[in-house]
């Protein structure tokens, strides 16, 4: 029975993306509305999402609390999506949610997307599960996005670049402004952004009577990069963050500042040291036990400018795997990373929104001499592998999942 329920929600993936909020009201209101009444944090952004949201999360179990998160996309498998105090729910969970998400969509008579039918399962697990306080990641933009039916207690919109311009816009201010809405009256939000992305969201603010909390960083310093994660000092108490990158102090001073609107932050203050060092993200320049490899889902021009320069920085050149979305800067990624490749190995991801090896190896071309295409990201990690030296692979969750799978199968 559970297969055949993960094969009806994977199936939704055949209807696309389905921005607005009528199917997921409608949803969940056949379900009972579990989403009202619970207690969450709603976080935005083009890049780092998922780290703050980790960050938070760790520090809120280290504090003791009853935490739920959602986040997406999974990389291996869906329940990764719908965390319980920092473990993806059980099958048995999972396809009792489905079960009932299901029959809700039924007997709506509604064709609900893949996300919609995700993002009730979550709400529902958090109800059973009877969590203190929820961390919820937006899917793709804010105002339209399926999550966006919560009433939050702070909202977060985090570092915002050009992407889904099909959904969000074609510049910086039109999706800072899909981003911006999920703002509330009356409900606090953080950002740490600049220039024309802040300009939006500060008149978004203004509008809506919400009150901004803008993260500055002249009081941050990055003091140490390791592999394993960095050291900084921020407001002039340091701590080690056990994600790998100096691009995450960024996101743990916004972590911080979110979580300083909780009327518990008298409590948590104390456990913010040992929730940072704790917090763990997958395939966040994440290196692989027991071989020289590196994963990360950097698909942005400004993440593949942060991973650059860390890469840089603690490994020097590497050889680099990569496949992406065809949604994506194809361009201004090849142009950012080809500098620290000795070698580039390019394919095409498992995916129906995947860019032809063809097509992103073209733009490689343009700034590197050594581009060789593959029939599956697999073989080019192998081919990568069996070449001297550290193995960067990136460029999508999915080229994630398909270098695991492989190496799962093969090492």
């Amino acid at each position: 029975m559970g297969g055949e329920l993960i094969e009806w929600l994977n199936g939704l993936s055949v209807r696309g993306i389905k921005p607005g909020l009528d199917g997921i009201s409608n949803l969940l209101n056949g379900l009972g509305n579990p989403q009202k009444g619970l207690r969450a944090i709603h976080v935005a952004g083009s890049d780092g999402k998922g780290s703050v949201c980790c960050m938070m999360e760790s520090v809120l179990l280290a504090s003791g609390m009853r935490v739920g998160m959602f986040t997406t996309p999974h990389i291996l498998d869906i329940r990764e999506c719908i965390r319980i105090d920092g473990k993806e729910i059980s099958l048995d969970l999972m396809e009792r949610l489905l079960s009932e998400v299901k029959a809700a969509a039924e007997s709506s008579g509604e064709e609900c997307s893949n996300f919609e039918a995700l993002t009730a399962c979550a709400f529902l697990a958090f109800r059973t599960e009877d969590v203190d306080m929820c961390i919820v990641e937006v899917g793709m933009g804010g105002r339209l996005d399926s999550t966006n039916v919560i009433l939050p207690e702070v909202t977060v919109v985090n570092n915002i670049s050009l992407e889904h311009s099909r959904y969000l816009g074609s510049t910086l201010a039109e999706i800072a402004s899909e981003k911006a809405g999920i703002m509330k009256p009356g409900v606090p939000c953080v950002t740490i952004n600049s220039g024309p992305a802040l300009d939006v969201i500060r008149e978004h603010a203004a509008k809506t009577g919400c009150p901004l909390v803008e993260v500055g960083t002249e009081e941050l310093e990055v003091q140490e990069s390791h592999p394993d994660g960095i050291r900084i000092r921020y407001h002039s108490r340091e701590f080690f963050i056990g994600i790998p990158g100096r691009h995450q102090a960024r996101n743990a001073a916004l972590a911080i500042e979110t979580l300083m609107l909780l009327k518990e932050w008298s409590r948590l203050t104390s456990f913010i040291a040992i929730g940072l060092e704790s917090a763990h993200w997958p395939a966040r320049m994440e290196k692989l036990d027991g071989c020289d490899v590196i994963l990360d889902v950097t698909h942005t021009k400004c993440g593949a400018q942060c991973l650059r320069d860390d890469i840089s920085e603690l490994y020097g050149k590497v050889n680099l795997v990569t496949a992406m979305l065809d949604d994506k800067d194809l361009d201004g990624v090849a142009e950012i990373l080809s500098p620290i490749a000795r070698k580039v190995y390019v394919s095409s991801p498992d995916s129906p929104r995947a860019a032809t090896a063809g097509s992103l190896a073209s733009h490689y071309m343009k700034y590197h001499n050594s581009v060789t295409t593959y029939r599956t990201v697999g073989a080019a990690v192998e081919a990568a592998m069996n070449d001297c030296g550290m193995v960067l692979v990136t460029g999508s969750f999915r080229t994630a999942e398909d270098c695991l799978r492989w190496m799962r199968r093969t090492l």
